[in-house]
């Protein structure tokens, strides 16, 4: 009973308070009826923002694996919530990667608002859509944003130990591998807007990811 009490806070919440999720609404949309252009076995679903659906050549980073990217625009977390059943759950998938927070910190959210707005989604997902891997994905660092680093390693921690707390949560860190022996950034590893990542960018990211992903 008070595990739902705190949910329906939380989304009460983020109707509140979110964006207006109407604005990717078209972009939304372009997924509906997909689901059936994938094999039903194994699915796993990338989503989350755009350094999800900008992932280079993502496809060929799977090559053994069943993987469907939902990815879209600058969303937030409350945007995933919104759209969950035609981003995540009409793929009935077998996996879910989510990477979320990047933005949410940058328009201001506190990072433990985030984690309590994802905590409540990942709930959703295991109790409801009787998902049994669902993997979180890190907040990355970045050139654009590096003075928010503090409050990105802070949900960064907070992630991590939200997998703790459940056999179906996992996290995976790609922030460590994008920086230096020094603790500063790789630069070379980003596109012209210093926000989103190039190739190199995507080549450390797999390495972390790859040991988590399900078999074919």
């Amino acid at each position: 009973m008070r595990l739902a009490l705190t949910l329906s806070l939380i989304f009460v919440t983020i109707n509140l308070w979110a964006q207006d999720p109407k604005r990717f609404a078209e972009e939304v949309s372009q997924f509906a009826g997909t689901e059936d252009n994938y094999p039903s076995k194994n699915r796993i679903l990338f989503t989350g923002s755009s350094s999800i659906r900008l992932w280079v050549d993502f496809k060929s980073y799977f090559p053994n694996h069943n993987v469907i990217n939902t990815g879209f625009g600058g969303s937030e977390t409350s945007d995933l919530i919104v759209y969950k059943d035609q981003l995540i759950s009409n793929f009935k998938p077998k996996q879910v990667f989510i990477y979320e927070g990047d933005n949410d910190i940058n328009s201001g959210e506190d990072p433990l608002f985030v984690l309590a707005e994802l905590s409540a989604l990942v709930i959703d997902l295991i109790k409801k859509e009787k998902i049994e891997n669902i993997v979180l994905i890190s907040a990355k660092p970045s050139i654009a944003r590096w003075e928010l680093r503090e409050s990105y390693k802070k949900f960064n921690t907070g992630l991590s130990r939200l997998a703790e707390l459940s056999d179906n949560i996992s996290y995976v860190d790609v922030w460590s591998p994008m920086l230096k022996e020094d603790g500063s950034l790789k630069k070379d590893i980003f596109i012209e807007d210093g926000l989103h990542m190039n190739k190199k960018g995507y080549d450390l990211w797999i390495k972390e990811i790859e040991p988590l992903l399900i078999s074919k």
